[in-house]
This record gives C-alpha cells, sequence and structure tokens, in this order.
C-alpha cells in the first residue's frame, strides 16, 4: 500500500514543503474558475484553513491557518469575510474579521460555521490556556471560539473562547468544521489528546477524540465539554483495534448519533496497514450513538474498517444521504494508492453490517488524486468533491461530479486548477450557491508571494 510519511493533518501543520513534478498534460475542463480573492500572506492572512460558508446577505466567511498581524511569521491565523461586488466586474472584498494572537487561539485548522444569529463558531490548532509541549515549547492545547458581530455595522466583531482545552487527556488539536445539533451543542474532534492511546504519533500524545459542547443555561455561565469517545488506536503488532486521529466534519443523524472517520487505527494487518512511522492502521468510519439515559455512556459502533484494497486514511468526514447511507472518501486507496470515493450503505433486513462500494477510484491522471475533503450533494442527488493533487499530471488538483448511472457512478471531471495565479491544491469541501456554482478554497495558488506557489485563494467553479 502506497503510505505517505506525513499525513494529511501532519502536512497542513508540520509540513512546510511539498514539492509536485508536473509532467503530462491537464484534463479538459468544461466549468470555469474565477478566483474571488488571492492571499497576500500579511495581515489578510494565507493558507485557508477550512472551505468557506455563505450568510443571507451573500457574503462568504473562512479562516486562514496562517497570517493576521498579531504574531511573528508566518502569523497565528485570520477569520475573514469577502463580500461580493456591488457592480458586475468589480472585485470581491476581504476584511479580516479578527486576527489570533497565541493565547486566544492559534493556527485555525477548519473552517466557521453559522448561527441564526450570525455569529461564527471554529477551532484553532493551538493557542489556548491548556498545557501541551511540543519539542519542549508550551504551544497550548487548541480551543473553539466564537465571533460575535458588531452591534453596528462597521465596528469590530468579538472573539469569545467557549472551550479551551486543557491538556493531552482533556483533548489536543481540534480539527476541521464543528457541526451544531437542534438544541444548540456544538460537536467536533481532537487529532490528538483523548487521554487513549500510545501509538499514534512521536511528537503528540494520545489518539484522538470526539467531544460535545453544550451552551451555558444564563448568559455569563460557561459552556461545558464532555468527551463522547477517546480513541485507543491500534497497538503495534496487533491486527486490530479502535480507530486513531478522527477528523472533523462530523454528521448528525436524525436520532442524534454522530459519525466520523479516523485517520488511523481500525485495520492493522501486516502487508496492507500495519506501520508507518506517524500511526498505525488504515483508518475506519465510526459511529456514536446517544445514551437512553442522561448521564449515560456514549457507545461507538465501527461502522466500516479500511483494509487498504477498499481504501485508507480517510482525511476529511461523511455525508449522509436521505436513506441513510454515508459517502466520503480516502486518501490513499487502489489500484494505485491516490485514494478513492467510497459509498456505505446502511444495513437493512437480513444484512446487519454496513456494505461499502467503491464509487470512484482515482487514477492520478486527469481525475486527480488524494482526496482530502469531504462531499457534498447537489439538489438531484449528485455528488460534488474535489482532489487535492495530481499523480503525475500538469494540473494540481481537480473539482470532479459523480452522477448515479443505473446502479453505477460516472465521474466528470468539471474543473483542473492549473496553479498560480489560479488556485492551487484543494484540501476542503465545497459549497453550491442558488445558481448552481460551487464555492471553496485552496491551500496554495492565487498570486500571493508567501512562496512560489502563493498564499491560497478563495475561487468558485460555474458551468
Amino acid at each position: 500500500m502506497n503510505r505517505n510519511p506525513c499525513p494529511y493533518f501532519a502536512i497542513r501543520l508540520l509540513c512546510l514543503f511539498v514539492v509536485i513534478l508536473a509532467l503530462g498534460t491537464p484534463a479538459s475542463a468544461e466549468w470555469k474558475e474565477k478566483v474571488l480573492y488571492s492571499f497576500q500572506g500579511g495581515s489578510d492572512g494565507a493558507t485557508p484553513a477550512g472551505g468557506v460558508v455563505f450568510d443571507k446577505e451573500g457574503n462568504l466567511y473562512g479562516a486562514t491557518g496562517d497570517g493576521g498581524s498579531s504574531c511573528p511569521s508566518p502569523g497565528c491565523g485570520t477569520v475573514f469575510q469577502l463580500a461580493p461586488p456591488t457592480t458586475n466586474g468589480d472585485p470581491w472584498t476581504e476584511t479580516v474579521l479578527y486576527g489570533f494572537h497565541g493565547n486566544d487561539g492559534s493556527r485555525p485548522t477548519g473552517g466557521v460555521i453559522l448561527d441564526q444569529q450570525g455569529n461564527l463558531y471554529g477551532v484553532t490548532a493551538y493557542g489556548g490556556t491548556g498545557t501541551c509541549l511540543l519539542l519542549g515549547y508550551n504551544v497550548g492545547c487548541g480551543l473553539v471560539y466564537e465571533l460575535s458581530p458588531p452591534a453596528q455595522k462597521g465596528g469590530a466583531w468579538t472573539e469569545t473562547v467557549l472551550y479551551s482545552f486543557q491538556n493531552a487527556s482533556d483533548g489536543q488539536e481540534p480539527n476541521g468544521n464543528l457541526v451544531f445539533d437542534n438544541a444548540g451543542n456544538l460537536y467536533g474532534a481532537t487529532t490528538f489528546g483523548g487521554g487513549k492511546g500510545t501509538s499514534c504519533d512521536p511528537f503528540y500524545q494520545y489518539c484522538g477524540m470526539v467531544f460535545k459542547l453544550s451552551p451555558p443555561n444564563h448568559k455569563s455561565g460557561k459552556w461545558t465539554e464532555q468527551k463522547l469517545h477517546s480513541f485507543a488506536g491500534v497497538v503495534n503488532g496487533q491486527q486490530s483495534g479502535d480507530g486513531a486521529n478522527p477528523n472533523g466534519g462530523l454528521v448528525l443523524d436524525s436520532k442524534g448519533a454522530v459519525y466520523g472517520t479516523t485517520y488511523y487505527g481500525g485495520n492493522n494487518q501486516k502487508g496492507s496497514c500495519q506501520g508507518g512511522s506517524w500511526g498505525t492502521g488504515c483508518g475506519m468510519v465510526f459511529k456514536l450513538t446517544p445514551p437512553k439515559r442522561a448521564g449515560g455512556r456514549w457507545t461507538e459502533k465501527v461502522v466500516h474498517q479500511f483494509n487498504g484494497r477498499d481504501g485508507s486514511n480517510s482525511a476529511a468526514g461523511v455525508v449522509l444521504d436521505a436513506n441513510g447511507n454515508l459517502y466520503g472518501t480516502t486518501y490513499f486507496g487502489p489500484p494505485h494508492g491516490y485514494g478513492l470515493i467510497f459509498e456505505l450503505k446502511k444495513p437493512s433486513g437480513k444484512v446487519h453490517s454496513w456494505t461499502e462500494m467503491v464509487l470512484h477510484p482515482f487514477s492520478g491522471g486527469n481525475d486527480g488524486a488524494n482526496p482530502a475533503a469531504s462531499l457534498v450533494f447537489d439538489n438531484h442527488g449528485g455528488l460534488y468533491g474535489t482532489a487535492s493533487v495530481d499523480g503525475g499530471g500538469a494540473q494540481y488538483g481537480t473539482v470532479l461530479q459523480l452522477l448515479r448511472k443505473g446502479q453505477a457512478w460516472a465521474a466528470n471531471v468539471l474543473y483542473a486548477f492549473p496553479g498560480a495565479p489560479n488556485g492551487r491544491i484543494p484540501t476542503t469541501s465545497l459549497i453550491f450557491d442558488e445558481d448552481g456554482s460551487l464555492y471553496g478554497t485552496t491551500t496554495e495558488g492565487g498570486n500571493g508571494a508567501c512562496s512560489y506557489f502563493g498564499c491560497g485563494t478563495v475561487f468558485e467553479v460555474s458551468p
């Protein structure tokens, strides 16, 4: 199996340079890309940390992992707004809503979500009041934040730290998007911490966990954290175990169960998923079921363990269709290690286990390689996603469409990123507008001068 010595979440935070050889020719693309904003790498931000989200007025919001003016280079990250042009042909306008300082958060590792009042919520991997060591230095354990809009237009947004993870046993390095339930509780995941597992990483403690944050009963109260499940990982030498290093972007079903993926853990069979200096196991899809009585324990169930032949190392969460089936991506997988898109059919009738179907294995050619983002449905049941890179062609990631053709699915490449000054390396999920155009971010590309590869972009792809 093709194993990456530096997993996706480590690429985002620890690996500083990636070199991709440009060979071959790009795929023909039917849709058109428009760069809405190119980050410049200064106070405006750099390296988008998640996708974007619309408000009711058509503004876009997101976060960057780097940039800002409050920390030394490369910065502690920002939360930004992009306002659409009032006149055709004018550019979108970026406003930095908040620049992180360190103690109040550092390095966002996911996008933001909106509530009905226009408040924004997200996570940072580092910072906060906790004590978590990296190479002997306290970098903080990360936190969950809220940004509230000003009472008067043009005023400053206000950050509130909803929860600061305190130590590795509590949780360390939250990542991915948060999700609300109907009662206003927030759910998320930390890549490390949680107090269980010893074989997940040489630099961080424990194997990660899923958490729930409940709002206070009164205005001046504090949000309350609950660990729903701490992952134990797989002990070296064992062939199977619990998941490890969960991705954010969780999804809830109608009964309150939580679904997600882990990058490592699960299957650890020799010759397919065993070993690796950064973690063991091919990862899995899990379900967490809430207790029947208040105060009871949540129950974990393994929905699917990847075995290397049916996918390996999912770097994003899953999505649910109307029938309760799950869809997602794996970063690696057969036949050449370039990753795939999968469906997990919900058990029904006499079938008591989830059934996996590979919808599209990436070839590493014109269709791209190594998908690192979750999928999104259109109103007609079509699936859309991205591949983060290309296995040997001249493009730097793709936008794909999957349409059901009877019992099978057909994949179409809608757009292939050519690199700077266009976008390069899309690693986050997409969203639709009312006209059917797709919006997202790239971690590189654009006309910024962070490096030869640019500082990242916000883009629109339209028919």
